[in-house]
């Protein structure tokens, strides 16, 4: 898990070591940390979690879930369930569910269970849970705010107690950014103000974010007043907390972020929210304004999300995810009541309680509550209702037509991943309705006309089963999104695209597709900017990318050309900008034409071509990151250099992927004729270089190539029956020796001064990774890896030294696994160095 610092060195770190403690005494078995909402249960019981996970020793398995506030057995089952890929959802008895659980937990051996933000005591054995004891091995770790549920799961239980005063001044100063306390004017104010945060670093955090834009002593106290009257609303100190982060998102410049904040909290507790979906969301829901294109109303997006979390409301981290604190949550759902209806808020059970959909609700979400069905007769009538989310419930087959007979204004309905099997003809009703999202409902195959939904600016139906695109697709008018993705629609008829000009972002990207996307009607769709298409041809696939003139797509995924009878393409994200060439003769007719701006180009079945010179065009792609070439039987080197030939430079390079490559001889081809070699900048950026079933090269790299190569990181060369070298000196019919690249090179070192992996797998031929005088110098390396490599006789590597003379592992280093059929070699291995073979013997293993 993604975790932030501990905060507090006696509180935090105190409550981890004693946790970490009773988790290594065998008399302990279950263990309750309890303490007020953001007072750091979670992040400390979120270190526990990781350190088991990194000391795998200790235990065969770490389960985390986290427990719904209104606790329900079957949702608890099936939130275990998942963790352990189990489906339950079919399975009706609790009892049946418990029996299932329990036998897939007990396969896990010694686990331990983490049951994060419980509310009440439960029994084990009536959701599945074996009692931990000495003789199972297992663990039960939980956090809560009631001492009351540590006792009543007989838990040793431990207190997460407040900051100290000490450790509340500095995470504010650290949170503010500056020292406040050294400005005399503020002083007195900013001492009030950490005073009213109670020493709970969540309050902290949020309020010190709410208060660092402001410098003047007037904008302290006028914020003052308003977190005292905030605070002086109730005396429950859990709703004083909550008063305290009211004042945080009342602190909000504007509504965006504010309106941002309320739609996350339609999420579950502790959801992980993917930022590039929730964006989408906060467009189809009006949230973000439309603007002159999506690129702009993405950057709106992130810089919303960055305000978020730069007021410490969102959680982020360093990948594409946030999360919403359930404090945090508490405080916007009530901020939201009553116009919000929310799972595990109102405790709703099923839709037969009309009474709960309130005349004044506008947002509805029982997303991902495992609903099996929906009443025949449930007719909310709520006239303000304008976004009803039912994604994620997995079991949910049919929807009843009653269902959406009065919710004339709704405009955002998402039935994405559930089972339905047909819509209900109320829908289509729907003549408000702006987003319809049917993404993943595979058991979907058809779609009734879709003519009086022109109100609809987004149609998402990526992995349905359709077989056809919906009748009235080409009324909507005012569509901007389109997703096709469907795996089994066979054909897009012509006429269609042109009559919804208005779109931004379209995929028609499925390999069953009888008939590509014409190019000319989607070179008409002047307002496109994301793209994922098939052309017939490589022609085509270059008008096209000549039509767009000085237009640029901001992302797009195109292929050229079809694939053979048989063979199913898995589906394709639109991210990124990628070209796929697939069984196209590229050195007849007109030359393949490329974006360039494209970072991704993959060739596929492609036998004419000899080497990428017969692709002129990448001397222009400024930004190609991966080249993936694959089946093309004509290829006998990668790049030629040569009189005729316009070498690629390819400075901005970052992966290689070579696969089943029958003629392919050397990476690099110099004619004799040509007064140069290989220009300094070329593959001045590769990272990454895979090689795969490439039958005839004998050597990969010559030593003068290593110059270019200093950001290599990973080195992956697989199955290639003639492979004898990886770092080669002689010459062959295709590849001269350089003599003058190698002038200034300490001739017997080779330094890769990033490489971190080096994998040679099932290499039957390979003798040597480099020649008998010469040595490897690879400080970053983290796994070295040889399988089935039984001729080599030789590790080459330099290992550092200490500041006393001895040898030393590379810091990085994990692991050397050496492995054959015919037994471990790494006795029989040749050292340069006896110390060398000492000093790697802790890290060998056996893959």
């Amino acid at each position: 898990m993604s975790t932030p610092t501990l905060i507090g060195e006696s509180t935090a770190k105190r409550v981890k070591e004693a946790i970490w403690a009773w988790v290594l005494d065998d008399d302990v078995r279950k263990i309750g940390l309890y303490g007020m909402g953001g007072i750091g249960k979670s992040t400390v019981m979120e270190h526990i979690n990781n350190r088991l996970l990194k000391e795998k020793n200790k235990f065969d398995s770490v389960i985390w879930v986290t427990v719904s506030k209104s606790l329900n057995v079957i949702q608890l089952q099936h939130d275990i369930a998942r963790k352990l890929d189990l489906d339950l959802t079919k399975v009706e008895d609790v009892r049946e569910r418990a029996a299932k659980l329990k036998e897939k937990l007990e396969s896990k051996n010694r686990y331990v269970l983490i049951l994060d933000d419980m509310w009440e005591a439960f029994a084990l054995e009536k959701v599945g849970i074996s009692e931990p004891t000495s003789a199972n091995g297992c663990k039960l770790l939980l956090t809560t705010r009631d001492l009351a549920v540590c006792r009543g799961m007989s838990c040793k239980d431990i207190k997460m107690e407040l900051l100290s005063k000490e450790e509340a001044h500095k995470l504010f100063l650290d949170k503010l950014g500056y020292d406040v306390f050294n400005i005399p004017y503020l002083k007195p104010i900013a001492k009030e103000v950490l005073e009213r945060c109670a020493q709970l670093p969540l309050a902290i955090v949020t309020i010190a974010a709410s208060f660092k834009p402001l410098r003047q002593d007037f904008e302290w106290r006028d914020a003052l007043e308003k977190l005292k009257t905030s605070v002086m609303r109730s005396n429950n100190r859990e709703k004083q907390v909550l008063e305290t982060l009211k004042f945080s998102y009342e602190c909000l410049e504007n509504e965006e972020p504010k309106q941002c904040l309320l739609h996350c909290a339609l999420y579950p507790e502790d959801f992980k929210i993917n930022k590039q979906e929730l964006i989408e969301h906060l467009i189809d829901e009006g949230i973000i304004e439309r603007m002159k294109n999506r690129q702009a109303e993405f950057d709106r997006g992130y810089s919303i999300l960055s305000k978020l979390e730069n007021a410490c409301l969102l959680e982020g981290g360093n990948d594409n995810f946030v999360k919403m604190h359930d404090l945090v949550r508490d405080m916007v759902l009530e901020v939201a009541s009553p116009q919000f209806m929310v799972e595990g808020r109102l405790g709703l059970e099923d839709f037969s309680n009309e009474g709960k959909w309130r005349e004044d609700l506008v947002k509805a979400s029982l997303m991902y509550k495992d609903i099996l069905t929906i009443p025949s007769n449930v007719s909310p009538r709520c006239p303000n209702l304008s976004t009803l989310l039912l994604q994620g419930n997995k079991s949910l087959k049919n929807v009843p037509d009653s269902l959406f007979k009065h919710l004339h204004w709704l405009k955002v309905l998402d039935l994405s991943n559930t089972a339905i099997e047909s819509l209900p003809n109320s829908v289509f009703s729907l003549e408000n309705l702006t987003t319809l999202r049917l993404s993943w409902c595979e058991n979907l195959k058809q779609v009734p006309s879709l003519a009086k939904l022109t109100a609809l600016r987004k149609l998402d139906l990526e992995g349905t089963g359709i077989t056809e695109v919906p009748d009235g697709l080409e009324m909507l008018v005012n569509l901007k999104f389109l997703n096709l993705n469907a795996s089994e629609l066979k054909v897009m008829p012509l006429g269609i695209l042109p009559k919804i000009s208005h779109l931004q972002y379209l995929i028609v990207y499925r390999q069953s597709m009888a008939t590509v996307v014409n190019e000319e009607e989607i070179a008409s769709l002047k307002e496109l900017e994301a793209f994922a298409g098939i052309f017939d041809d490589a022609d085509k696939f270059s008008m096209y990318i000549r039509s767009l003139e000085n237009r640029r797509l901001a992302c797009y995924q195109i292929r050229a050309g079809k694939w053979g009878e048989g063979y199913r393409e898995s589906p394709r994200r639109l991210v990124g900008k990628g070209v796929h060439i697939i069984g196209c003769n590229l050195r007849r007719g007109d030359a393949l034409v490329l974006p360039k701006d494209v970072q991704s180009l993959e060739i596929v079945c492609c036998h004419d071509l000899k080497s990428l010179c017969d692709v002129p065009s990448l001397n222009h792609a400024s930004e190609l990151q991966r080249i993936h070439l694959n089946l093309c039987r004509g290829i006998e080197h990668v790049l030629s250099f040569s009189s005729s030939c316009t070498l690629p430079l390819l400075q901005t390079l970052e992966r290689l992927e070579l696969l089943h490559l029958d003629n392919l001889r050397v990476l690099f081809w110099k004619e004799k004729a040509a007064s140069a070699w290989i220009p300094s900048d070329t593959f001045s950026s590769l990272r990454v270089i895979y090689l795969y079933m490439c039958s005839k090269i004998k050597k990969l790299f010559p030593p003068g190539l290593l110059l270019h190569l200093h950001n290599l990181e990973n080195i992956r060369v697989h199955r290639c029956e003639q492979v004898e070298e990886i770092i080669g000196e002689a010459s062959d019919e295709f590849e001269e020796e350089i003599k003058e690249e190698e002038e200034g090179m300490d001739t017997t070192k080779i330094t890769l001064p990033n490489l971190k992996v080096l994998e040679l797998r099932y290499l039957p031929e390979l003798k040597t990774i480099c020649s008998s005088s010469k040595v490897i110098v690879c400080n970053s390396v983290e796994m070295i890896e040889l399988r089935e490599c039984p001729k080599v006789k030789r590790l080459p590597l330099s290992l550092p030294r200490l500041s006393n003379g001895l040898l030393s592992a590379p810091p990085s280093l994990q692991h050397v696994l050496i492995y054959s059929s015919g037994g471990i070699w790494w006795e029989s291995l040749e050292w340069d160095c006896p110390d060398t073979k000492n000093v790697l013997e802790p890290f060998f293993g056996i893959p």
